[in-house]
């Protein structure tokens, strides 16, 4: 379970790492993706907080600049590996408030999990709003990592 959740996190490090890196070259980064970006580090932050037990430093919706975005994906990789390295039981439920103050409890394998496929779902709208605002998106697929 660790290796596939190592390899989860990896992908997911490796697409917001090429996002960012793109963003970085673009005059004028359309200020949906930027949202949309800033709520994927956001949210990633915000579960790794949960299953540590810890108060997030970032709202869900708080807009980050995107020389910030490195450092804050990083932070937020960090602390993933370092969750699913001294996990020992991905059974684990995890008890936790969501934004609005109501009470859940999910599985660590359930969290991360999602938190990955979180990412996904926002980076595909972030491709559409690039195509709409004429940047060509990338090619974030995870068989494109994989080959």
């Amino acid at each position: 379970m660790k290796g596939f959740f190592n390899q989860l996190f990896d992908y997911n490090f490796y697409c917001n790492k090429k996002l960012i890196e793109a963003c970085s070259t673009i005059d004028s980064v359309p200020e949906k993706s930027v949202e949309l970006f800033s709520h994927i580090l956001n949210a990633h932050h915000i579960w790794n907080s949960r299953i540590l037990g810890k108060t997030p430093e970032h709202g869900v919706w708080q807009i980050h600049e995107i020389r910030q975005w490195g450092d804050i994906h990083y932070e937020n990789q960090r602390s993933s590996f370092e969750i699913i390295t001294n996990a020992d039981d991905f059974e684990k439920r995890i008890d936790y408030e969501n934004s609005k103050g109501r009470s859940f409890t999910n599985t660590l394998q359930d969290i991360l999990f999602h938190v990955v496929n979180h990412s996904t779902h926002h980076r595909g709208q972030i491709a559409m709003n690039f195509r709409n605002n004429e940047i060509e998106p990338l090619s974030l697929d995870y068989i494109f990592y994989k080959r």
